[in-house]
């Protein structure tokens, strides 16, 4: 094939955001965010959003696109990030670079996702408003009920998972687990992984420190200033949720800075189990 996706991932911290300037600017390309948070304009010292120089410096796309209020998942992001790379390619593009840490996203556009019944606003409401007022036990139940194979298997403490899993259930009329086939789906593109590592005692440290930065660049305003959206999908999220308990009164800020430290560095870690359980990955210690 004579057009190739390049795509940097990596923890959390690591770097990819230079790194993937400097290979996009090397390259003529612009950069493509596979980050599943970067993408709300509401959320941008939490999410580590590149700066204006470095936005100046490269286009960017998927940076600031939606509203925390909007439902978009990895399943959009597919089609959204597809189009817009064999956009690129038919302007003339040979080699384009796409940079982020979400695996789901990323594994979205290599491999495809399923076919999942579309959503339903009402019915997901009702079914957010349960998991806010009762905790996800409460929907436990109707899970095993309507599709027993996917409680056996889910991760019943995840509620957005047990939410999307049981909404389409009830939507569609038909198991949820009965639309995952696993089948991998074929590109027309060249796709070379890049991974990004540093030594976990240097990482940790650059996690620390970023949180301390955000910290100091207002995150405490910006989590505030999002009170009203704190029960949406897009505000569970590391940095945020431990700033909306500060808030709440239930912790100090200090201990909320040390649990977004803690969180930050055990997310790390989880995104590196995820990769590496992908053989195609080049991994490069920076």
């Amino acid at each position: 094939m004579d057009r190739k996706l390049v795509i940097i991932l990596g923890p959390t911290a690591v770097g990819k955001t230079d790194y993937s300037i400097e290979r996009a600017l090397s390259l003529g390309s612009p950069v493509i965010s596979c980050d599943s948070r970067q993408i709300y304009k509401e959320m941008t010292i939490g999410t580590a959003v590149p700066s204006a120089s470095q936005l100046a410096s490269v286009k960017h796309y998927f940076i600031h696109t939606k509203s925390v209020t909007e439902f978009y998942t990895a399943g959009q992001y597919e089609i959204d990030a597809l189009t817009v790379i064999n956009e690129l390619f038919s302007q003339g593009h040979e080699t384009l670079v796409m940079s982020g840490g979400s695996g789901f996203y990323i594994d979205a556009v290599c491999n495809g996702l399923d076919d999942m019944p579309s959503s339903d606003s009402e019915v997901r409401k009702s079914l957010m408003d349960r998991l806010s007022a009762y905790g996800v036990e409460s929907l436990w139940p109707d899970l095993q009920m309507l599709d027993p194979e996917t409680f056996a298997n889910i991760d019943k403490y995840n509620g957005h998972r047990v939410v999307r899993a049981l909404e389409a259930c009830m939507v569609s009329g038909k198991p949820f687990s009965s639309f995952k086939t696993g089948q991998k789906k074929v590109r027309d593109f060249e796709i070379e992984k890049i991974g990004l590592t540093r030594p976990r005692e240097i990482l940790y440290d650059r996690i620390n420190r970023r949180v301390l930065q955000m910290i100091d660049d207002g995150l405490v305003a910006e989590v505030q200033s999002l009170a009203k959206y704190k029960d949406l999908e897009a505000l569970q999220t590391v940095g945020y949720k431990e700033i909306f308990d500060y808030l709440d009164g239930k912790c100090s800020l200090d201990e909320a800075v040390s649990l977004i430290q803690q969180n930050s560095r055990h997310y790390a870690k989880r995104q590196l189990t995820w990769w590496r359980r992908d053989p195609s990955i080049h991994w490069v210690e920076i």
